[in-house]
């Protein structure tokens, strides 16, 4: 280098330094990145080192997902009847390709699913675990990177288009610098359709959740069904695994057509939860609530709070207030878009709608009356944390739903600091349900049962038990037994007995009554039609033509047409047909005919612009 040209020659000794050269005398990569922002080096100055050759310049393909992650441990030794009941998977795959593990809650399932893997792994197979939430990888990827280490890939939609790229590339045996070939994908639904070369086992874990379903855009599928065709196809298993199975697989079980193994011993002998009713009727008539908080919850989370213990408070509801409403002239603030309420979002000041994402500033005058007589009715996740505040000033709240994990890492920020013991009290909706494990929680409260289980679906008591039952399975998991509150206005109710008494068996009996008797599944196949148009008059004479060519070929077995419960969504009027049908060979030929009769819709004057959507499964 020329004299007069300082700056590079101390950008060279700069170099050297960061090499490596000055004290081993070996050359060794420096980032471009480092030099200009570390060193500090000038773009002028690199440049010219560059053009002089005195520096090289190579683009190198760097994994984003590579981590220094090395195995930690090694599976833990099962219990006798972890034990036995991984022996008895084994035999039952043995005679069988699907399996259904009915494991109460807190059983050791997971430890049960690590040593499936690793006998997997050992044979050289693949294995792809399904998980419902992205919120549960947080806690079950690092169980597994602990034994598996960088041969654990994880697969969901928080990833930005390169990292899915890189994880399907990485399946097809494409590795950059720095990556490990995946023998063990954790992912949700969309993982079953990653490009898998030699799969040997997988895993659906907690099979009975909705968010399984694939419902927009299409194809809609159900991940779980989807899992035991790819398993076929790669002469593989198929573990589903619950505490509250979904009633069709445990038909299936029950049937022989999958294999059954249940496991009805808490690890560690820790006794499930204690459970109490809470009925918020009389609560209110004798003045014993405090807001939505009956004088029990209150009392128990006092307790908990006093002895260093974590509380779980459950609402299935996000937002402030479900909506607004004028009491002078009951007006209630609609989306100009969907034909919903407005839900209150305290934390923004605006009314949103949850459907379309409409949103406008808080209503404090009633655009009907002039009256400025407005209230919230009903009560969310944000309505429940503010009267945290109030009832428990002194307390650590975080409230996990979906408008506080929008941020990509904000489940694993969330779930991080309550599992530290950070928090006191976490609120959330249904994402703290599922498989989530605290030490130190020994108070689950559901806020208000009723919301679930009035809900207008033939699935409302199914959804109702297997949500209270999990969410009441995060209580008293290591150490004792924990104690869970139901507040809900129908004490009585079947469900609610059910869930105290933990009687799965008597529940699914009770509930085949009804689906026999009503033509629902698992004896009967469903297929929803949604028809919709920007006019609601031809949605409506579209759905009605439909309706009537459909029952020339399937008689009574269409219902419908009939306006959903939201009937308006983005300014598409909405109408809906649905078909049951008996499980038969003939299943195909009906396909095609319902497929023809919806495409001829297409040319009827003025439906030209008519959208149609088959949902089949729809769950």
């Amino acid at each position: 280098l020329e004299r007069r040209a300082q700056k590079q020659s101390d950008a060279l000794i700069t170099y050297l330094q960061l090499s490596g050269y000055l004290k081993e005398k070996i050359f060794r990569p420096v980032e471009r990145q480092t030099l200009l922002k570390k060193a500090k080096i000038a773009p002028s100055v690199l440049k010219s080192l560059i053009d002089k050759k005195v520096f090289v310049l190579t683009q190198i393909e760097t994994s984003r997902l590579a981590g220094k992650i090395a195995p930690t441990s090694k599976p833990f030794n099962l219990s006798l009847k972890q034990d036995e009941a991984f022996k008895e998977i084994r035999e039952q795959f043995s005679e069988k390709n699907v399996a259904l593990l009915h494991g109460i809650t807190s059983s050791g399932k997971t430890e049960i699913y690590i040593h499936l893997i690793q006998e997997q792994l050992k044979t050289g197979k693949q294995v792809l675990y399904l998980l419902p939430e992205i919120a549960l990888t947080t806690q079950i990827i690092s169980r597994l990177q602990k034994v598996f280490g960088k041969r654990v890939g994880i697969y969901h939609s928080k990833y930005s288009d390169g990292e899915r790229v890189e994880v399907w590339n990485n399946m097809l045996g494409i590795l950059p610098d720095g990556a490990n070939k995946y023998d063990v994908i954790l992912g949700v639904r969309s993982s079953v359709m990653l490009p898998f070369s030699d799969l040997g086992l997988i895993i659906v874990d907690e099979e009975h959740e909705n968010t399984y379903k694939q419902f927009d855009p299409s194809p809609r599928y159900h991940a779980r069904d989807v899992a035991i065709v790819l398993a076929e196809m790669h002469g593989a298993k198929v573990l589903l695994g619950s505490a509250t199975p979904s009633l069709e697989s445990y038909f299936n079980a029950k049937l022989g057509k999958f294999g059954f193994v249940e496991l009805f011993q808490r690890h560690l002998d820790i006794k499930l939860p204690e459970i109490e009713v809470v009925n918020t009727i009389e609560a209110r008539r004798k003045k014993q609530m405090s807001s939505h908080f009956s004088a029990t919850l209150i009392n128990e989370i006092q307790k908990a709070l006093s002895n260093d213990e974590q509380i779980i408070l459950f609402q299935n509801r996000r937002g402030f207030s479900p909506y607004l409403e004028c009491i002078d002239c009951a007006w209630i603030p609609q989306c100009r878009h969907c034909d919903v309420s407005l839900t209150y979002h305290k934390g923004i000041n605006k009314l949103t709608c949850h459907y379309c994402g409409y949103s406008m500033p808080n209503v404090v005058q009633c655009k009907a009356c002039g009256s400025n007589n407005i209230q919230t009715r009903g009560f969310g996740t944000q309505k429940i944390e503010d009267d945290i505040a109030l009832l428990f000033p002194n307390s650590r709240v975080l409230r996990m739903d979906l408008d506080s994990t929008r941020k990509k890492n904000a489940y694993e920020e969330i779930i991080g600091e309550f599992a530290a013991g950070h928090v006191d009290i976490l609120i959330g909706t249904q994402m703290v349900s599922k498989g989530l494990d605290f030490d130190n929680v020994s108070i689950v409260g559901i806020m208000n049962a009723d919301n679930m289980l009035n809900f207008p679906d033939f699935r409302a008591y199914e959804r109702s038990f297997q949500l209270m039952a999990q969410v009441s399975g995060r209580a008293g998991r290591k150490t004792r037994q924990g104690k869970v509150i139901i507040q809900t206005s129908s004490p009585g109710n079947t469900i609610i007995k059910k869930i105290v008494t933990n009687n799965f068996t008597d529940f699914f009996e009770e509930q085949m009554q009804d689906r026999r008797q009503y033509h629902y599944p698992p004896y009967y196949r469903l297929i929803n039609i949604t028809l919709r148009h920007k006019h609601k008059g031809l949605a409506y004479k579209a759905a009605n033509q439909l309706a009537s060519d459909l029952k020339k070929h399937f008689g009574s077995r269409i219902l419908g047409p009939q306006e959903p419960l939201v009937s308006r969504i983005q300014n598409w009027y909405l109408q809906h047909i649905t078909i049951k049908l008996e499980k038969t060979k003939e299943m195909p030929k009906q396909k095609l005919i319902i497929r023809e009769l919806t495409g001829q819709l297409k040319h009827v004057q003025g439906l030209s612009t008519l959208q149609t959507i088959i949902d089949v499964d729809p769950y």
